[in-house]
């Protein structure tokens, strides 16, 4: 690597530092993992002209083009001023800053998301919309915190791997009068999801405690006897992560929050992560802060100011399934 390269701003503005001496990589942001396809025709001409022919696309959802020389970023972030700009405007209504030097900040990962409603039966929302507005909510930043938002508990997003994963749910609204007592939902439920619903006197009885609003009852109904509730709930799980000190799955943190309740929690977290990071690192990765401070004092400050709607439900405590690295393997 060239003595002359500033890392930290080169890293700042998404390029990547490579393994090929006087190479870089440029990242492009993609929120949702949803974008018009007339980009795409700037994206391959900085592929073709300046890299090496290539595009990778990366695990949240963005591009990477790799082979590109250092000293043609300021060239290309030229090319990528409107490019940027239009995508952050198209996306989440986000004015930025200057942008001549490219991305103002890469902390903040790509928001990534499954095809949601516009698209997946499944799905109990439109993620492509959830994913723009938490980008208004939290970029750019520099922090490094990691967000996935998914349609429905099949979870296809993997957000239980994320520092916040964001799973759609429904209050499924029955109708007695409508039900003709077919057991499809029942039976349905029972052998592919949390056996929540049983019959009684040829009516169906829900059982709010097992019920996770995926919303499988509202599909097998064949007289739509079930029907997904107006409004839009969510299951937020906090702190999955992989890495080389302690991987671990998300666990679920707040279930049934309103949309509104999540967006306030978002900007509370960036002001934990803010007073609480160990500024003498490089980067500090969110969870590694709720470990250091405790889950009481995470809970405490993403919670501070906001009014829960009446159906949420917050975890008292969380205990992480997770393992050392350091643990061997018992042969």
């Amino acid at each position: 690597m060239r003595l002359d390269i500033n890392r930290k701003q080169v890293q700042k503005n998404a390029w990547r530092i490579t393994k090929t001496r006087g190479k870089t990589a440029l990242r492009l942001r993609v929120p949702g993992g949803h974008l018009n396809a007339s980009h795409l025709d700037l994206i391959k001409m900085i592929s073709e002209k300046y890299g090496n022919g290539t595009i990778h696309i990366t695990t949240r959802q963005g591009f990477e083009i790799p082979g590109i020389p250092f000293e043609k970023r300021a060239e290309i972030n030229a090319l990528l001023e409107p490019y940027i700009r239009k995508i952050e405007l198209e996306t989440a209504n986000i004015d930025l800053p200057s942008v001549k030097e490219g991305y103002p900040s890469a902390g903040t990962r790509n928001i990534s998301a499954c095809i949601g409603n516009r698209v997946c039966p499944f799905a109990n929302y439109d993620t492509t919309a959830l994913a723009y507005k938490i980008e208004k909510t939290v970029y750019p930043n520099d922090f490094h915190v990691k967000i996935a938002a998914t349609g429905c508990p099949n979870d296809c997003i993997k957000a239980h791997m994320q520092d916040i994963g964001i799973l759609g749910q429904t209050l499924p609204e029955y109708d007695y009068q409508m039900c003709i007592g077919c057991e499809a939902c029942a039976k349905n439920c029972k052998k592919r999801v949390t056996d929540a619903l049983s019959m009684s006197q040829g009516k169906v009885v829900k059982d709010d405690k097992l019920c996770i609003g995926c919303g499988e009852c509202i599909l097998v109904c064949p007289v739509a006897a079930w029907t997904r509730s107006e409004k839009k709930y969510f299951e937020i799980v906090i702190m999955g992560r992989t890495g080389k000190k302690r991987p671990q799955l998300a666990m679920p943190f707040i279930k049934w929050a309103t949309e509104e309740v999540l967006l306030a929690l978002l900007k509370n977290l960036y002001k934990y992560i803010g007073d609480n990071i160990d500024r003498t690192l490089v980067k500090e990765h969110v969870g590694y802060i709720v470990d250091r401070t405790g889950f009481a004092e995470f809970k405490k400050a993403v919670l501070m100011g906001i009014s829960l709607n009446p159906e949420a439900i917050v975890a008292s405590e969380i205990t992480w399934p997770g393992y050392s690295k350091a643990d061997s393997i018992k042969i």
